[in-house]
């Protein structure tokens, strides 16, 4: 299976004004057609016959185009994309070595390719929502201790 291309997609200021306008635009449309699982959409000066996409195809826009207004940058990975490890680190804002030593830890399931390593994505989004988990738990756990000593 090929590595999956994931540079990330960022708008200059001026477009985030439009991903926000259209953004409001699709809501509003899904919000308003809770019921329809297919949606019509008619491209300006193309052609005139409609385009058909999946409500969650618009959905998934929408999640886009929310990210993107908000100024963040967005890549979309299917689940199955095999990544390499300098995409799985920069995925997790880690470096390539911390990460290499989450998969010899067995922390992150990965296989060799020759001499090089690649993580299934589902395994890494795995290993990322544990581990946000896990940091809430401790924040959490922080919290209730200041509490208890009055330091706050």
């Amino acid at each position: 299976m090929p590595t999956t291309d994931i540079r990330p997609v960022q708008l200059p200021p001026e477009k985030a004004k439009e991903a926000n306008a259209a953004l409001e635009r699709v809501r509003s449309y899904l919000f308003e057609h809770r019921d329809i699982a297919q949606i019509r959409v008619t491209v300006e000066g193309g052609d005139p016959e409609p385009l058909t996409l999946p409500r969650e195809a618009v959905e998934l826009l929408a999640t886009l185009l929310a990210h993107l207004g908000a100024g963040r940058s967005v890549s979309v990975v299917p689940q199955n994309a095999e990544l390499t490890t300098q995409q799985a680190a920069d995925l997790l804002n880690v470096s390539r070595p911390f990460l290499i030593g989450l998969l010899q830890a067995g922390e992150i399931e990965y296989r060799t390719v020759g001499t090089h390593r690649r993580i299934l994505a589902a395994s890494l989004l795995d290993y990322k929502r544990a581990d946000d988990t896990s940091r809430r738990a401790a924040a959490d756990e922080l919290t209730r201790l200041d509490e208890e000593t009055g330091l706050l």
